[in-house]
């Protein structure tokens, strides 16, 4: 591998496994980035779900289980949306936790590979 100076650097068995690991680790980067916008859409449809019960006066509505629509009693609706609603945010926090802790990683690894390969090895996304 060429740096800038002209000088070669050896990739040891070990860097090559640093190089790797960023590229796992971007890619589950890109995955959670969409998991997190769809989970942030999910706690949207529930908020929404949640406001247009209390705006309907009905004490038996349609909830969709599936894909298939019930009949429940209002209470019930409410009780479930509830738990929806708190297993959705639960969800997006456990997300955004792995995501943080992906991006440490992977700047401790960009440390790594630039303190070693100086311009000669590229880590951005274009």
């Amino acid at each position: 591998m060429q740096q800038g100076d002209g000088t070669e650097a050896q990739v040891t068995w070990e860097d090559q496994q640093n190089i790797n690991r960023f590229g796992r680790l971007n890619n589950r980067l890109h995955e959670l980035h969409d998991e997190i916008k769809l989970a942030k859409e999910a706690n949207e449809n529930l908020d929404d779900a949640g406001n247009e019960l209390i705006l309907s006066d009905e004490d038996v509505v349609r909830f969709q289980i599936g894909e298939v629509f019930a009949h429940m009693p209002r209470d019930d609706v409410e009780t479930r949306l509830e738990q929806m609603k708190e297993d959705a945010a639960k969800k997006l926090e456990r997300l955004e936790e792995e995501k943080e802790s992906i991006v440490s990683q992977m700047a401790e690894l960009k440390k790594i590979l630039y303190g070693k390969f100086k311009d000669a090895i590229n880590l951005e996304e274009d």
